[in-house]
């Protein structure tokens, strides 16, 4: 009997196994944008001032609030490094999935990989506000990139359906993307320049907050605007949109609870966890966002392992 074949075969993953994969690794990473925007919000981004190990000889930190938070973002970082390394390596070994699929995966691990040393340089700087964004926009765009992956490798696992959108709405739905990463970016400017630099001692703020949000508000237009287009089209087209209706039904619910949150932290001042319940909101609608305008493209039958 051959078994020269058999090595391969346990190494291969069902186009199912690799979209709950895929599905797990892009959560992995929506999870670690919560945890770094709670190292900023609580101000413990310099309780942990070596790396890997929290301080010099010491890997664990001491017995502390902050120190403790800092090292456990670090600790959950493991999980999206090892989920999109996984990911990456079986696109290569999971049957159906396109060429993209795996320079995207790689993508990914390279762009959470990057993250360590981003963090450790983001450190030495005393947690410059810039680099603080930039920090988190990085977790955004791999964010984004699993998101595509789960939903390409969802089609791939479930089938998928002749997308039910005009190429002028496929269009305007990359368009709403671009909104919205404005109102990511935007929103990314403004936490810098507000209340909650990342550590208890004072540290450099960027820009000015009521003019960032003058422009975060009219981002948050602009992108309302799109949605709103996208909206009518599934409503009048509701009985073949299949699951864009309810995937855009889903990111409607989302956008009023974010502008509601958004709306109570400012008035109550801007306590930290307000505005991290607001972060959270941020990072959900803007996977979804990308989750919705990929299957406008590449339809699948569902949106769900």
């Amino acid at each position: 009997m051959d078994t020269t074949a058999a090595p391969t075969r346990r190494l291969e993953l069902s186009p199912t196994r690799y979209a709950q994969l895929a599905l797990a690794s892009a959560v992995s990473l929506y999870l670690i944008v919560l945890t770094g925007a709670a190292v900023r919000l609580t101000g413990s981004g310099l309780a942990c001032e070596s790396w890997p190990g929290c301080q010099e000889g010491a890997f664990f930190p001491a017995i502390g609030e902050h120190s403790s938070i800092e090292f456990g973002n670090r600790m959950m970082a493991l999980f999206p490094i090892v989920l999109s390394l996984a990911a990456w390596f079986f696109a290569y070994r999971t049957l159906g999935l396109p060429r993209w699929v795996r320079w995207l995966a790689g993508f990914t691990f390279l762009g959470t990989i990057a993250q360590a040393p981003l963090g450790l340089l983001t450190i030495r700087l005393d947690l410059h506000p810039l680099m603080v964004a930039t920090h988190f926009l990085l977790a955004l765009v791999v964010l984004a990139t699993a998101t595509v992956i789960a939903v390409e490798a969802l089609g791939n696992a479930h089938g998928r359906t002749t997308s039910p959108a005009p190429r002028w709405l496929q269009l305007a739905g990359l368009v709403l993307v671009a909104a919205c990463g404005v109102l990511v970016v935007t929103g990314t400017l403004s936490t810098a320049s507000g209340p909650h630099p990342g550590d208890s001692a004072e540290i450099e703020r960027f820009w000015n907050l009521l003019d960032a949000v003058y422009v975060h508000v009219r981002a948050t237009a602009v992108f309302g605007i799109c949605f709103l287009l996208l909206l009518v089209w599934l409503h009048r087209n509701r009985n073949r949109a299949g699951v864009l209706a309810p995937g855009a039904g889903i990111l409607l619910v989302l956008l009023l609870a974010q502008m509601a949150v958004g709306e109570l932290q400012w008035r109550n001042q801007l306590p930290w966890w307000l505005v991290l319940i607001h972060v959270a909101m941020a990072a959900l609608v803007w996977a979804w966002t990308v989750a919705l305008v990929t299957a406008l493209w590449r339809t699948p039958r569902r949106l769900s392992g």
